[in-house]
């Protein structure tokens, strides 16, 4: 959409809608955009689930959501009219609620823990570990009815931590939230006539692309009639290099997320998956039977797994660490400066009464800033809402997980404000969520503190799970309300529409978890990975000092921790100084998810980074364009067949076919043992 408007202000995007009217937030939260985010947010939820099961690496959807909730209500708009049935007209401030109920439901995925905490909370996890602890108080099986209850007791209070912060964040200081603002400008650009345009190809091309991405999961699912089968496993760079990890998938969820994720983490996690794929495991292999005993499973942190899981928790410290301290004396400096701005311009103001006046807010400010005030939420009853929540989860969380006390859950609900304003002026700032570092600082000091015998893993992740929902649900919410702010859309109406997201999730993603864990449980092979659920866990089993590493593990991931204290200094440095170098220092936690993950997830997402960059070069605009929405239908059309996928495994359905990829003496022996059976 070109802003238009007076050239003495600079172009405005608000004249383009000012002759329409703004509807109080009664009218804007209707019955239909709450009917279309809840069939969006049960889609996109199964998406989601199927990404923290697989890799734990979490896409942001806003675009998406925005988009698909534009092309529900304006076809369905479109439908009554042709019929002749009156209808209000579809608005803007409607599409921002839809966006705004759907990501408030999906985002829950990760905030709930579904692939983190609550699912390093159960038997199946901790007994992959072998760590030692797979029994009495230190496992905690993840029922239905626990988990809506929980979900529903700490979901909303983290609404309602940042409510008294909007005015702060959003006027003052006008951060800028990049996501947020992002998927404000493409909602304005919908409701003009050329974005009604583009928002119509867009959409084909995602319904195209999800489509292709469906059809093509259930047909190499035909082929997969086997242990080590399908057509996804190509040994492409050899069969010896396919025995380590490293072969094109070709799946459809992990180059979609290549596509959205920046080029510097897919190519660190392709880094990352070189250096211990190919060299650190082998290595640490060959000790087999000197470092830690043969006969111990592949999965148990005594064993190789030990190396792999602590390796990449000492490098993620060590990242979370250092950003975490970055970000909190930047944040403190930009505080600083916009104090200092305003009371210099108060001092000028004293001192000088003639002094030239304060430059003029443009038309779009001036009447996004009077929409966005006019509808006043208290800050007192956020305050007291927040304390009487608080209050009820203190008094029923110990009822629901007996591993922790009253006062336990009373230091989270204390602290996690503090957490949740940082987090969210980070987010505001520079895009940066720490809610998983929170996370993990959070879990080793509960842990140590509520203690092996009494519960103390499952206890630590119980309050991890209180503190992410603050953090998390607090920057996810004030990223909306920027949204809300550049569309419009009533503050007011923008807090229903959270509330009434975070209502649905709080029931639709315990019951598709509860699918996906089923599958998890009984599923022998190792089609979910889970990387979170181990990684929480194992910080959870340091934290209580419960487990006896593997020889030299703990060297090797305290070196690991430094590496990336250093890694992460040289690359500020860089950023600092503007040095041309900076683009190619590696993401130190992208290189440690890879420690976890098959080297082909990695490949994949370079595939994505690689489309995209070849797309770009060829059409610019129309990779920016097209290029997240090519990559949403890819990973939706992948993640909605994970449900019929977990159904048919449920439910023993194998497939008809086995393809498998077998060397050539190999083949020969086969050949012999079928003619041998067949005289």
């Amino acid at each position: 959409m070109e802003p238009i408007g007076d050239p003495r202000e600079g172009p405005s995007t608000e004249r383009a809608f000012e002759e329409q009217p703004i509807l109080p937030w009664t009218e804007q939260v209707t019955v239909r955009a709450v009917l279309a985010s809840l069939a969006l947010g049960a889609a996109f939820s199964g998406v989601m689930m199927n990404l923290v099961f697989t890799s734990g690496i979490i896409p942001t959807l806003n675009i998406s959501a925005g988009l698909m909730g534009f092309f529900l209500l304006k076809g369905w708009t479109r439908l009554l009219d042709q019929l002749g049935v009156p209808c209000s007209p579809f608005t803007r401030h409607e599409n921002a609620i839809v966006q705004t109920c759907v990501v408030a439901c999906a985002s829950m995925t990760y905030s709930g823990g579904f692939g983190s905490y609550l699912l390093a909370m159960d038997r199946r996890t901790a007994e992959k570990l072998n760590a030692g602890d797979a029994g009495g108080r230190n496992v905690s099986e993840p029922t239905l009815g626990r988990m809506i209850a929980f979900l529903f007791l700490v979901s909303f209070v983290g609404l309602l931590a940042i409510v008294p912060m909007r005015k702060t964040m959003i006027i003052r200081h006008r951060l800028t939230f990049p996501s947020g603002s992002a998927t404000a400008h493409l909602i304005n650009s919908f409701h003009t006539p050329q974005g009604a345009i583009q928002a119509t190809k867009q959409t084909s091309m995602m319904i195209q692309s999800f489509m292709g991405s469906f059809f093509l999961s259930v047909f190499q699912w035909f082929f997969s009639g086997g242990p080590h089968c399908g057509m996804t496993a190509f040994p492409s760079f050899g069969l010896e290099a396919f025995n380590r990890g490293f072969y094109i998938n070709l799946n459809g969820t992990y180059v979609g997320v290549g596509m959205i994720s920046p080029y510097l983490i897919n190519v660190s996690m392709l880094a990352g998956a070189i250096i211990s794929w190919g060299f650190m495991w082998p290595y640490i292999e060959s000790h087999k039977g000197s470092w830690y005993a043969a006969n111990l499973p592949e999965s148990s942190l005594r064993g190789i797994n030990g190396y792999k899981v602590f390796g990449a928790i000492g490098m993620i410290l060590g990242d979370g660490i250092f950003q975490l301290v970055v970000i909190s004396v930047k944040t403190m400096n930009t505080m600083r400066q916009h104090q200092l701005e305003a009371a210099e311009s108060m001092r000028s103001f004293s001192a000088n009464i003639d002094a030239p006046p304060r430059p003029v807010l443009s038309f779009d400010d001036r009447r996004r800033t009077q929409v966005f005030l006019r509808e006043h939420i208290p800050s007192t009853l956020a305050v007291c809402g927040y304390i009487i929540l608080a209050c009820v989860s203190t008094l029923a969380i110990p009822h629901i997980y007996g591993q922790v006390r009253y006062y336990h859950v009373a230091t989270a609900y204390a602290f996690a404000p503090l957490l949740a304003f940082c987090n969210a002026y980070g987010t505001g700032v520079a895009e940066t969520n720490f809610s998983a570092q929170y996370n993990k600082l959070v879990i080793l000091l509960f842990a140590s503190w509520i203690g092996v015998k009494n519960g103390g893993i499952v206890g630590s992740l119980v309050i991890c799970g209180i503190v992410s929902s603050i953090v998390s649900t607090a920057s996810d919410f004030m990223s909306d309300f920027k949204t809300g702010y550049l569309t419009l859309t009533s503050p007011r109406a923008m807090f229903v529409s959270q509330v009434v997201g975070t209502a649905i999730g709080c029931i639709v993603n315990p019951a598709i978890f509860t699918m996906f864990h089923q599958f998890y449980e009984a599923n022998p092979k190792k089609v979910y990975l889970a990387p979170l659920a181990k990684i929480y866990r194992a910080i959870a089993v340091v934290g209580v000092g419960d487990l006896a590493l593997p020889r030299h593990c703990l060297g090797m991931s305290v070196s690991l921790f430094v590496v990336a204290l250093v890694v992460c200094a040289l690359r500020e440095v860089a950023t600092q100084c503007r040095w041309r170098a900076q683009h190619y220092i590696p993401s130190v936690t992208g290189m440690a998810i890879s420690f976890l993950l098959v080297p082909a997830v990695s490949i994949d997402m370079c595939v994505g980074s690689l489309i995209l960059l070849m797309w770009t070069r060829a059409d610019k605009d129309g990779a920016q364009v097209f290029g997240p929405v090519l990559a949403s239908g890819l990973i939706c059309g992948d993640g909605l067949f994970s449900i019929p996928y977990a159904l048919l495994a449920r439910y023993d359905v194998t497939p008809p076919i086995c393809v498998r990829f077998v060397g050539r003496d190999q083949n020969a022996k086969l050949d012999a043992y079928l003619l041998q059976k067949s005289t």
